[in-house]
């Protein structure tokens, strides 16, 4: 009775210091581009809503794709083509991407969900370097050059994207969108139903439940938000070439939501901020930045199972010893 108690005391102080930290927070996304780069910002907003969107599918389904990076490196093509050789206008492009992200993660995810584990995480990775061959070769993508001079144009046809004060300010409201979707996913019945498959599958089927719907929903889901970040990634670097959609990008996004922590809104993006901040400061350096990530990596491996934000959260849970 005293610990319920205790609990429900807790609850609004702990509903108050969410909402400061939150307001703290978005407070210094919108000073931050007064303070440092706007493209260095920029990058880590994109990648962190990749990281978000992909630990959506392995955080709170316990799905491993190996195959992200088609949807996200898609995106950027789609949204690439049809701003610059169709003349659309950049937040329909961005949108475009997205719609196409989901597009293929419809066609992948069905294919992939039959099988688990492993296999999973194989025929993802499959499907994914077919799309990364597909791109190296259709005449669209100009193969190894990629779409190059992307123009950023006019949002909504008033708004300047050339000034990097509105561009960062759009791509901060996306991402936000994005992380705020994630979050209201989540937090849904449909996100407690995806919780209770990634913790007991077999129970969840023997409750009624049709597993594979729920899967490929939240396979759609994750494809559509990595899309969103592909699109924005393309218009804010003015370009999208084969790297974003190379393996090299999925373990690149395994590698972020794991070192800030699966199964948590705010690691994925810790994760990114640290892997892009170490690739953008080291950059210039002697010392190999991919030989620094991957020592750091397993250090946090080592040291934090549940990656950077799940180790300080799950202290931060412990109750003092002597406690009723």
């Amino acid at each position: 009775m005293a610990v319920g108690t205790q609990y429900l005391a807790e609850q609004p102080r702990l509903r108050t210091t969410s909402f400061v930290l939150g307001g703290v927070a978005l407070a210094a996304l919108l000073a931050a581009p007064f303070f440092f780069y706007p493209i260095f910002l920029m990058s880590i907003l994109c990648f962190a809503l990749f990281a978000c969107a992909f630990n959506l599918l392995i955080g709170y389904v316990g799905l491993l794709s190996f195959g992200h990076a088609a949807f996200f490196g898609g995106a950027a093509y789609f949204t690439a083509h049809a701003v610059k050789v169709w003349g659309w206008e950049p937040l329909s492009g961005i949108l475009l991407g997205a719609a196409g992200a989901a597009g293929m993660g419809l066609i992948i995810g069905f294919l992939a969900i039959r099988r688990q584990g492993i296999y999973f995480a194989m025929i993802t990775l499959a499907l994914s370097q077919m799309f990364a061959f597909i791109c190296l070769q259709a005449p669209f993508t100009h193969g190894e050059d990629g779409i190059q001079g992307v123009p950023r144009g006019h949002l909504l046809g008033i708004i300047d994207l050339n000034q990097p004060h509105a561009m960062y300010y759009l791509t901060l409201a996306i991402f936000l969108f994005g992380l705020f979707a994630i979050w209201r996913i989540v937090n849904s019945p449909f996100g407690n139903i995806l919780k209770a498959i990634r913790e007991n599958e077999r129970r969840a089927i023997s409750l009624g439940y049709r597993v594979d719907r729920y899967k490929l929903g939240a396979f759609v889901m994750s494809a559509a938000l990595a899309g969103l970040a592909g699109g924005t990634k393309a218009i804010v670097f003015q370009f999208a070439t084969l790297t974003d959609v190379q393996w090299q990008m999925s373990g690149e996004v395994i590698l972020m939501t794991l070192l800030g922590g699966i199964g948590t809104m705010i690691g994925p993006i810790v994760g990114a901020g640290l892997v892009i901040a170490l690739q953008n400061y080291l950059a210039s350096s002697q010392f190999p930045v991919t030989v620094l990530i991957g020592i750091i990596f397993v250090i946090c491996v080592l040291l934090f199972r549940r990656g950077i934000v799940g180790e300080i959260l799950e202290f931060m849970k412990r109750k003092p010893k002597g406690t009723a």
